[in-house]
């Protein structure tokens, strides 16, 4: 969440970024810096309470030690009265402060100078593209299709199992998936990455420290027994893992991926788009987080956009890269560049990796800080992306790789899967 002394600081370009967003932030600024004027001037009078109290309490020891026992008591009535004051201010100053932070948890990260204002997908930026789109056999088939021919995938029996959108893999389908998997690991710690196994529920503090909460459109699976949640994205665990930490500047960066499935409840999702694997409630993916230094931040952005870029061309996957306008900007987010690669089967370019730069938005959230070389504290940037969404690409590679004679497997995953092509 944004700090009120950025607020402070920075109020009017702050209003017009998050215009970008069409986000009406100005009586929201307005109620926190009120609210903070009150939240300051409660603690000035607690602090000036309190040392005044402190004062007290050493005159009354004195004045017992000088046999002064009458003038001890009254002054002794003092201090009760201060006490009593104190505990009222101490209450009113914790009103205040959750007054400001109710409203900070409403307001979205302020959208990187770079980010174009726009109100939806459709306003966002294409900056790169990359890869010939293949030229299919007439006759060609959409995955959903090329899984139950190949029986690679079985919609209907997750269905049966659990509900729509949780699908079961099969045989060689379960192998390329496996496949995948271990392949974008491995490029990930090759780049530098630490891999990590993170659990797949999370608490509520987790949920509020990378953004996910309060959750607005009900995206998350809750247990409500145990107020534990389900992770919509290891990038919630891996984040977590650091919060409340005070680091030291040798500590950073700090670089970790994960493979974990995923749970979004994708309410509201339906219609053609959502067929196969366009759209699942769980699904599995491999991400990168990053925790850096202020001023390293929109270079270790370019470093994992190019990371993805390099993935995709050895699968050689066609794929463009979008970077995101204020309509279509996450919440948490700063700058995010969309990845998508080009279905030819469907015709329809699909999102496959989000890579995104929070700045201090997260870090403010968690309290992740780390000590400069002048021994002041600071916030750490957090970043995170995918690397990559499972589904999406597994489409990609059915659709775009199917021949009359089969489904070939990208050169770079052989080695992985054991065979060459799905026939």
């Amino acid at each position: 969440m944004l700090q009120v002394a950025q607020i402070r600081e920075h109020k009017e370009s702050f209003i017009a970024a998050l215009k970008k967003r069409n986000f009406q932030a100005e009586e929201l600024f307005e109620q926190v810096l009120q609210l903070d004027e009150t939240r300051r001037a409660t603690q000035t009078e607690l602090d000036n309470t309190l040392a005044e109290s402190n004062k007290l309490s050493k005159e009354i020891g004195m004045l017992f030690k000088s046999g002064e026992h009458e003038k001890a008591n009254k002054v002794k009535a003092q201090t009760g009265s201060l006490k009593e004051n104190s505990k009222k201010l101490s209450e009113e100053l914790q009103q205040a402060e959750k007054k400001i932070n109710q409203i900070l948890y409403t307001i979205p990260n302020v959208p990187h100078e770079s980010v174009p204002a726009g109100v939806s997908e459709d306003d966002n930026e294409e900056i790169f593209k990359e890869g010939d789109i293949p030229v299919l056999a007439e006759g060609s088939l959409p995955h959903w299709e090329l899984a139950k021919k190949y029986d690679l995938i079985n919609f209907d029996l997750g269905n049966k199992i659990t509900g729509a959108g949780f699908p079961v893999y099969k045989g060689k389908g379960a192998r390329l998936q496996r496949a995948l998997i271990t392949y974008f690991l491995d490029k990930n710690i090759e780049a530098g990455y630490t891999e990590y196994q993170v659990p797949l529920v999370v608490n509520e503090a987790s949920g509020f420290g990378t953004g996910q909460l309060p959750d607005k459109e009900g995206q998350m699976y809750h247990i409500q027994n145990d107020d534990l949640y389900l992770i919509p994205t290891s990038e919630v665990p891996l984040t977590n893992m650091f919060r409340d930490d005070l680091l030291t500047e040798k500590d950073l960066p700090i670089r970790c991926t994960a493979f974990t499935p995923c749970f979004r409840r994708e309410a509201g999702s339906y219609g053609a788009h959502v067929r196969g694997l366009n759209r699942l409630h769980q699904f599995d993916k491999v991400e990168l987080v990053n925790l850096v230094k202020p001023e390293d931040s929109y270079q270790t952005l370019d470093n994992m956009v190019e990371h993805v870029k390099n993935i995709l061309r050895e699968l050689k996957l066609p794929y463009r890269v979008l970077r995101l306008c204020g309509g279509d900007l996450g919440f948490t987010s700063a700058l995010t560049y969309d990845f998508e690669v080009f279905s030819t089967a469907q015709d329809r370019w699909l999102e496959i990796s989000s890579v995104s730069n929070f700045e201090t938005f997260q870090a403010n959230r968690l309290k992740v800080r780390y000590k400069n070389k002048e021994g002041k504290k600071e916030l750490v940037h957090t970043l995170n992306g995918s690397s990559l969404a499972l589904p999406r690409v597994l489409a990609g590679i059915l659709e775009n790789y199917q021949t009359e004679e089969g489904i070939k497997i990208p050169e770079v995953l052989i080695p992985y899967t054991g065979f060459d092509i799905i026939d």
